[in-house]
């Protein structure tokens, strides 16, 4: 009779270059089967290889609203014009009665400014995928304010910091303070988008002081300086609502977007306005227009615009969990608009009486450093959430 051969071990680097193909949800899972790979997996070498390999896969991260409670999933972004349809991952849920519109996302985290887990709003950085969070110092602040969570990569690590009307916070350098001892930001009235990062320099859309027209506000996220950079360009026809204008990150540059239906004949056309900072220093703006190909479900539905994608698509997403739903991917260069079907938000959340809206977050890339981050102390698992009309203990929802 043969002896059964006894296999070999794998070695660990094909261990980990297995397990750096795999989601991240899957490693944190094989994580808690030893203490021997649960070190092997929370290796530096394996954090920093996962990083590489999660970069040339970019996600898209969802977070459906409903009723002051968020959703979060995700799917891959499209590699090749071929991909008709997409289905979601679900990650994790916050609820409480939080100010809508008004979050800031940041290389896997998110910033919200009001978030009810207790009597009192408190500002909140959380981390959608894995339900971490922490609860930041309380602050005084502007009803119109709109806060910013931005990251300044300091030598191959990430500090992330929040800026709240001229005040900041550092995250993860020891004990939360708010400081206010930044150099002073130029005058303006109020901030009129969501603010995009890039290269460490967030930028934000402004209205001037007692003017109608509006400027780039640029902070400087590691020298802590502000500076403005003329828009003048967006006060034109084409631009109706500064607030419905999206600055993007559009290979590697400041970028603005506006879209604006149309009719040619008979038909309905979608008109999209590209602007692209191409000098900073003679702050010179270039502008593109195009009319997008037909589509009949982009054509009759409410979208809004997610950004752009690392490969120069713009990507449009339907505003809300309706079924089926789409997100778009037009290509500039090539002139086409793929449209990908994206399953899984649930029977739920896609019956019309609870549909939830939709914002998107392009180039999620799932990051183990930041999954493990030892500042996010607290689980949303472990929340009781207080109803914020009537300060009771809300009952757990536990389908989407």
């Amino acid at each position: 009779m043969k002896r059964a051969k006894i296999m070999e071990p794998l070695p660990n680097d094909l261990i980990l270059e297995i397990f750096s193909r795999m989601p991240a949800k899957s490693v944190a899972r094989f994580r808690t089967l030893s203490k021997q790979w649960a070190a092997l997996l929370r290796s530096p070498d394996f954090t920093k290889l996962f990083l590489t390999r999660s970069s040339n896969r970019p996600r898209l991260l969802l977070g459906a609203e409903r009723n002051g409670e968020w959703l979060f999933f995700s799917s891959l972004q499209p590699h090749n014009r071929y991909d008709k349809s997409s289905h979601l991952d679900y990650h994790t849920k916050f609820s409480g009665d939080v100010s809508r519109n008004n979050c800031s996302y940041a290389s896997g985290l998110i910033y919200f400014p009001d978030m009810w887990f207790s009597k009192d709003p408190s500002h909140v950085i959380c981390n959608p995928v894995t339900g971490m969070y922490e609860s930041l110092p309380d602050l005084m602040r502007y009803r119109k304010a709109r806060g910013f969570l931005v990251i300044d990569p300091i030598d191959k690590q990430k500090q992330f910091k929040v800026l709240e009307h001229h005040k900041i916070l550092t995250f993860g350098t020891g004990e939360l303070s708010w400081r206010s001892d930044i150099v002073s930001c130029p005058a303006y009235d109020r901030s009129l988008s969501e603010g995009i990062c890039i290269n460490g320099v967030l930028c934000y859309l402004a209205q001037k002081v007692s003017e109608s027209s509006c400027v780039i506000v640029c902070f400087d996220v590691r020298s802590e300086e502000f500076k403005f950079i003329d828009a003048e360009c967006f006060n034109n026809d084409q631009v109706v609502d500064t607030t419905e204008l999206v600055l993007v990150n559009y290979k590697g540059k400041l970028g603005g977007i506006n879209w604006k239906r149309g009719q040619a004949g008979e038909r309905r056309t979608i008109e999209l306005c590209i602007w692209v900072l191409e000098d900073v220093e003679k702050q010179e703006w270039v502008d593109y227009v195009y009319t997008l190909p037909e589509n009949e479900v982009l054509d009759s539905c409410d979208f809004s615009i997610a950004g752009v994608t690392v490969r120069g698509e713009v990507v449009l997403c339907m505003k809300y969990t309706f079924k089926p739903f789409y997100v778009f991917y037009f290509n500039p260069e090539r002139n086409t608009l793929q449209s990908v079907e994206i399953k899984g938000f649930g029977a739920n959340l896609e019956a019309f009486e609870n549909r939830g809206r939709v914002y998107a977050f392009v180039n999620h890339v799932e990051d183990l450093g930041v999954n493990d981050a030892e500042q996010l102390k607290s689980s949303i698992s472990k929340v009781k959430h207080l109803c914020g009309c009537c300060n009771k203990v809300a009952q757990p929802n536990h389908h989407y």
